[in-house]
């Protein structure tokens, strides 16, 4: 990727499962997740219902799907938290994000809830997050494409997730000149 053509599909680049997120970073990712709802609407703040429905890159969803996206994703992610920190690896269920973007309420609804979702949502991961030890850190789940993850590292996966899907929308003003 170089800067006159940049990776709109990975705008901050891919994320890497096979990373090990040690304790020390568990601040600062843990930091990314609680900012991520102010991030996100202030990446949409201001922005018009055509400018909403605009892909972020071709054949990519559309600003208001994305963020209809992040709120399903986090609340998915946060309940596989609660099941993992109560059950020993418990099985957990991928799903089809692509069709889930697809249904009526992803292409139409207003972001606002969405927004608000988050605001509570991650109010309560981020009092979870900051309450774990490093025990329960090491705890994992075992995804039904993923096989047994680690929370450690979906504490990083959704920093990543927050930020990458931020520097989409905010890619996106950017190239069209959204102010």
């Amino acid at each position: 990727m170089d800067s006159n053509n940049p990776d709109l599909s990975y705008p901050i680049g891919r994320f890497d499962f096979k990373q090990t997120v040690t304790p020390e970073q568990l601040p600062g990712l843990i930091t990314q997740i609680t900012t991520l709802p102010a991030a996100l609407r202030a990446a949409v703040h201001g922005l018009t219902d055509e400018q909403l429905d605009t892909p972020y890159r071709p054949d990519g969803w559309t600003v208001r799907q994305t963020v209809h996206h992040v709120a399903e994703s986090h609340m998915q992610s946060f309940m596989r938290f609660r099941l993992t920190l109560t059950e020993h690896e418990p099985a957990i269920k991928g799903y089809d994000q692509k069709a889930w973007a697809e249904l009526a309420d992803s292409r139409t609804a207003p972001t606002e809830p969405s927004l608000q979702i988050l605001e509570g949502l991650h109010f309560r991961w981020v009092s979870l997050l900051r309450a774990m030890t490093p025990e329960d850190f090491a705890r994992g789940f075992k995804h039904s494409e993923l096989g047994v993850v680690r929370l450690d590292l979906i504490t990083g996966l959704y920093a990543w997730h927050g930020r990458h899907h931020v520097a989409h929308i905010t890619g996106l003003r950017d190239r069209k000149g959204w102010k």
